[in-house]
């Protein structure tokens, strides 16, 4: 297996847990909302687990810009994860205005970057160009 492949699918696992992460957002949110208020000190871990995803997955397209010659994944994460962050500091701040449409579309366009990243493959440009 070449660096590039490792590179590849290493971003693969990356962001299927960050996938896999911010889906439990809205569960610990409505939790939450129903009256437990343990659902908002999970919801406050997920977050932290969410954007710490969401940085790893930042160096690892990096890697993968690097290794296998692709540039979109990395511009992808790095809208993603700048909306997250947006995201991280509106809802600590109480701003649910921003928060709750921003917290839909980065679920929304971690899901198309899962489904792109499954189905991209897995060698450098110039060898599939080739």
């Amino acid at each position: 297996m070449s660096r590039g492949t490792v590179a590849g699918w290493a971003l693969r696992i990356v962001v299927s847990a960050h996938l896999a992460a911010i889906a439990g957002q809205p569960v610990f949110a409505g939790v939450y909302l129903s009256g437990d208020y343990d659902g908002l000190r999970w919801h406050a871990i997920g977050a932290d687990v969410v954007t710490t995803l969401g940085y790893g997955q930042v160096i690892t397209a990096i890697v993968v810009w690097v290794r296998l010659r692709q540039s979109r994944p990395f511009f992808a994460t790095l809208a993603l994860v700048a909306a997250e962050t947006v995201q991280y500091f509106a809802g600590t701040a109480g701003a649910l205005w921003l928060h709750l449409p921003l917290g839909v579309l980065t679920i929304a366009g971690l899901v198309i970057q899962f489904i792109a990243v499954w189905r991209w493959p897995l060698q450098p440009r110039a060898a599939r160009d080739a």
